[in-house]
């Protein structure tokens, strides 16, 4: 497959801009006066579907209609935020989706895709889910939407960062949480063309660490088993083989504890007075050693990937009051 470029970004923008909010960066001054730097939301929890997958999904079948190959179905298989924006853009195009996920999917994600008209296969795992979607796109008139693993997808992604670069400049270093690994990618491929001084770092659950596991050995481990993490969309078994080519290029990579991810999910829907999801509330678990490092007053962007959050969830990232700790760039939690 050939590899994906600012230019592929670009148009995929330009066949977004119909359909997609332009999402606000925001900050909070206490936290900025707390750490001693600046730090940047990219505000992605507030896309339409509640995530930024939308951007990926959507190009893609965008892309398919413009060279005359839109598809009758179009299969999935997702840990939530995929399978909404795959039923969405469906729905938004006259296409019938069919999305495979696994019985642990939230039930908010869960009814959200159902809404948006899809048919939901609930799978005993993950992996029997991805099996049961590649297995259906050999269907007559069908196609798989991956959900990371694809340049249509990456180049999607990789409009976060057109964006944000539209919004602001100046950025020493941009944070994403790492499942598949198709944000990062298209992030890091943005970032290198429009700002090539400002640093790419990922963030992953130190129980779901395939990525980091697979940065240290110099090839694609993958998890024997679903991963039981705060952080649901970035519980993949597994990054892409074309995603791992892009994550092997970035200056960065975190492991982030679940007591880590609770914190700051608490901590950033406090300051931002705004619903995120654990998975991007990670990211501040890369901000702060890596500021920490720095010798002089840094600008970071954090991008909130996703606010798709059940009752369930939030019963478990409340289980421990943790806002009576102030972040600092020496806490220990």
């Amino acid at each position: 497959m050939p590899s994906t470029n600012i230019n592929d970004i670009q148009a995929a923008s330009n066949r977004l801009h119909p359909y997609i909010k332009h999402t606000p960066i925001l900050e909070s001054s206490l936290l900025n006066t707390w750490l001693g730097h600046q730090v940047l939301f990219k505000a992605e929890c507030l896309q339409k579907t509640g995530a930024f997958k939308l951007r990926g999904a959507l190009n893609m079948l965008l892309k398919a209609k413009e060279q005359g190959n839109l598809p009758q179905r179009v299969v999935a298989s997702s840990s939530g935020n995929h399978a909404q924006a795959v039923a969405y853009a469906a729905k938004l195009l006259g296409v019938k989706a069919t999305i495979f996920s696994a019985k642990s999917l939230s039930s908010v994600k869960a009814a959200a895709t159902r809404y948006y008209g899809a048919e939901l296969n609930l799978c005993d795992t993950r992996h029997e889910a991805d099996e049961k979607a590649q297995h259906a796109a050999q269907q007559k008139n069908t196609i798989w939407l991956p959900p990371f693993n694809h340049p249509d997808i990456i180049s999607g992604q990789g409009t976060v960062m057109l964006d944000t670069f539209s919004q602001t400049e100046d950025l020493d270093a941009v944070f994403a949480p790492c499942g598949g690994g198709g944000l990062l990618s298209g992030s890091l491929i943005a970032t290198r063309a429009l700002s090539p001084n400002t640093k790419v770092c990922g963030v992953e659950p130190l129980v779901a660490n395939d990525a980091a596991e697979s940065l240290r050995i110099g090839h694609i481990q993958r998890l024997s088993a679903q991963p039981q993490t705060l952080a649901d969309g970035a519980a993949t078994l597994a990054v892409g083989n074309i995603t791992f080519d892009y994550l092997k290029q970035l200056d960065g990579f975190y492991e982030a504890t679940e007591g880590q991810i609770a914190y700051w999910t608490q901590w950033l829907q406090h300051l931002l007075k705004i619903h995120v999801e654990p998975t991007c509330a990670m990211g501040m678990a890369g901000v702060i050693p890596w500021l920490a490092a720095q010798t002089e007053p840094s600008t970071v962007l954090v991008i909130l990937s996703g606010g798709n959050i059940d009752q369930q969830k939030m019963q478990q990232i409340w289980r421990q009051d943790h806002l009576a700790q102030v972040p600092s760039l020496k806490m220990a939690y």
